[in-house]
């Protein structure tokens, strides 16, 4: 098995690649292989006789697991065994198989999805007669994860309620023989800082881990791969603490960031080449990043070709951002171009200008924007108001509002409509059904209320109700756009996603869209300096999603961070909005 290993390793990837034993910490720079380097030290390790059954390696993703089986099942023999490859849950339920009977469960279990965890919070809050709009299972549901993925217990739940629901739903969910999703990582790590007996066990099944995106774990995982791997300390991680941005999931780049005080004698490898980038690009992203206080230092190079300057492009408004997009991605190769944008709100005016430049696009990973539950249930109001007899969109709204707030009104909407503005029409259904409070409830919420707010903002150009929900309807019914024949291209969709669903993707051409002040860095994240070193990571993570091209756009005032982009690697167009405050401009 000698030469299973790839040949085109360069030196610290085969550095890495080929490093016996002990603690490794691989810190990879975008685009610098870091998967390839992974899978090949896992191939090493099989390599040198380590039986595959010792061996785990974890992924975050299904489909990067399928990835790296792939790779594996292509370069070894075809009568080897393979060791476990999967993400933490898989591996936890693999785990909680063999120890069911220690929580009380068969080998048979039921892994509850949200659906289920939905059905039996709602049972435990009538049951208790509690409030169940103040205790929604999705806030509960909340709550009862951060217990578990902080391995915090009930009582640190503040409300008493809250702690009161989750012992109830431990007990119930030992009574269905089943756990949910978090439990296939908190149980097993209960399980092993209870039991020296189990753990001595585990430690002498598994005996080498490695643990893709490392930067990305939350409290409970890393307790997981610490506790596995405390014996023998055959940890290989690799992880880009700039490019750690989910931490609203409860991840924390600091295990990242410590892992040499939890392994003093860890072995560092540093993977500073890119191979997707251009030269310019890497300078730009990695002069961006540097200002981070918190982060592991490293100095990124390509020998990719210089390529082009990146382009900054500032706006009036974000309609004519848009228009430019539009006519940009219109007159350009379309083929592998994305469009990116801090929140999912930003796709609203960007989705209109495409619709009418008739160029296809496609929304990755999520919706579009007159698809999203919230916008849908205010434009039914819209269109009751100017036809009251429009039964669909009359038991959409008794769906979408409480039926004890919008049944008072129902009469009213068609007069209201007729005398009040789009934006005051907006504001009174809002106001009197109480929607904002009522979908606090609701996951993402407030991306929901982003989204709310560009209706209202969209909805301020338009005089009339009826004249909106025209304009509305049109965009509903023509967001298909037909392929024309005049150009190769035309069928090639552009790619519309958050920075965030844009993590792991490469382009060649990227717009990033909307790079204003408050929105990267977001208006919530701009009064504590950890907030803001992680709003220049997605920033950093956006920039570096491009190989070929890179636009970055914005409209009124401009993101801080375009300050940190050196201005010789810039090429500034289309100012059309003057401001003396606004960067470049003075």
């Amino acid at each position: 098995m000698a030469g299973i290993l790839p040949h085109d390793l360069n030196p610290k990837q085969l550095e890495a690649a080929c490093y016996k034993k002990g603690p490794l910490l691989i810190t990879a720079g975008a685009g610098s292989g870091k998967t390839k380097t992974l899978t090949s030290r896992l191939l090493y390790l099989l390599s040198q006789g380590v039986p595959a059954e010792q061996i785990v390696a974890i992924t975050f993703t299904n489909k990067a697991a399928g990835e790296m089986k792939e790779r594996i099942l292509a370069l070894l023999p075809k009568e080897e065994n393979t060791p476990f490859i999967g993400t933490f849950h898989s591996f936890g339920a693999r785990l909680l198989r063999k120890e069911s009977r220690n929580f009380g469960r068969n080998g048979n279990f039921t892994i509850f999805d949200g659906n289920d965890m939905a059905k039996l919070i709602k049972n435990l809050v009538k049951n208790a007669d509690l409030d169940k709009v103040k205790y929604h299972h999705n806030i509960v549901g909340k709550h009862f994860s951060r217990i578990k993925n902080e391995l915090a217990g009930a009582e640190s739940a503040e409300d008493e309620n809250i702690s009161l629901l989750f012992e109830r739903y431990e007990d119930a969910l030992k009574r269905q023989n089943a756990f949910d999703f978090d439990d296939l990582i908190e149980k097993p790590v209960r399980l092993l800082q209870e039991s020296r007996k189990k753990l001595d066990n585990y430690h002498n099944i598994f005996r080498y881990f490695l643990v893709d995106e490392y930067q990305d774990i939350n409290t409970a995982q890393y307790k997981l791969i610490k506790l596995l791997s405390a014996k023998e300390r055959n940890l290989s991680v690799v992880g880009d603490d700039h490019q750690s941005i989910y931490s609203f999931r409860g991840s924390d780049f600091r295990n990242f960031l410590n892992f040499e005080k939890d392994f003093p004698e860890a072995k560092v490898v540093v993977l500073d080449q890119n191979y997707r980038s251009t030269q310019n690009i890497v300078r730009a992203s990695s002069a961006l990043i540097s200002n981070n206080l918190n982060q592991r230092p490293k100095k990124l190079w390509t020998e990719n070709n210089e390529g082009d300057l990146i382009k900054i492009s500032g706006f009036a408004d974000a309609e004519e951002e848009a228009n430019w997009l539009a006519n940009e991605l219109y007159n350009e190769d379309r083929i592998n171009s994305a469009i990116l944008y801090r929140t999912n709100a930003q796709s609203r005016p960007i989705e209109q200008a495409l619709i009418f430049a008739d160029i296809p696009y496609f929304i990755y990973g999520g919706l579009k924007f007159y698809d999203r539950k919230e916008i849908k249930d205010i434009v039914s109001a819209l269109k009751y108001g100017i036809n009251p007899l429009d039964e669909i969109n009359k038991e959409r709204m008794f769906k979408g509002f409480r039926k004890t707030r919008i049944k008072p009104i129902l009469e009213n909407l068609p007069g209201m409509a007729d005398n009040l503005s789009p934006v005051e029409f907006i504001g009174y259904i809002l106001k009197e059904t109480d929607y904002a409070i009522y979908i606090q409830k609701e996951k993402n919420y407030e991306d929901r209320m982003e989204n709310i707010k560009e209706l209202i903002s969209f909805a301020g150009g338009f005089s009339s109700v009826s004249e909106f929900v025209e304009r509305i309807s049109l965009l509903e019914t023509t967001d298909q756009p037909k392929e024309r024949s005049s150009r190769q291209d035309d069928s090639s969709p552009v790619r519309l996603m958050t920075i965030h669903m844009a993590k792991g993707l490469e382009f060649d051409n990227i717009f990033l869209a909307g790079a204003s002040e408050g929105l990267i860095p977001h208006e919530r994240s701009i009064f504590r300096e950890n907030d803001i070193e992680e709003e220049r990571r997605l920033m950093y993570v956006a920039m570096t999603r491009a190989k070929k091209k890179l636009s970055i756009s914005f409209f009124r005032g401009s993101s801080r961070f375009l300050n940190e982009i050196p201005p010789e690697l810039v090429i500034f167009d289309n100012f059309q909005y003057k401001d003396e405050d606004t960067i470049y401009l003075d």
